[in-house]
């Protein structure tokens, strides 16, 4: 997975769009939530990708990054 600055503003920032967690950031989701999606199926197309980066995000450990982007980088 290769992301590049303008990809993890936008990731910081997304919300999700439907169901339980509705307008929550991505980040803000429990990990068991994009692990269900993992064995289930993602959606298609931008929202899936966008929930595929986040979990490995999670899995990695590096949420504090998001949230540093969230902070220091205001969506416009």
């Amino acid at each position: 997975m290769e992301l590049d600055g303008l990809v993890l503003i936008e990731l910081a920032h997304y919300k999700m769009p439907f169901g339980k967690y509705k307008d929550q950031y991505l980040v803000d989701i429990p990990e068991a939530y994009y692990v269900w999606f993992q064995q289930k199926g993602f959606p298609e197309g931008k929202l899936g990708n966008m929930m595929r980066q986040m979990f490995d995000i999670k899995i990695n450990g590096l949420e504090p990054m998001i949230r540093t982007i969230q902070r220091d980088f205001r969506r416009s």
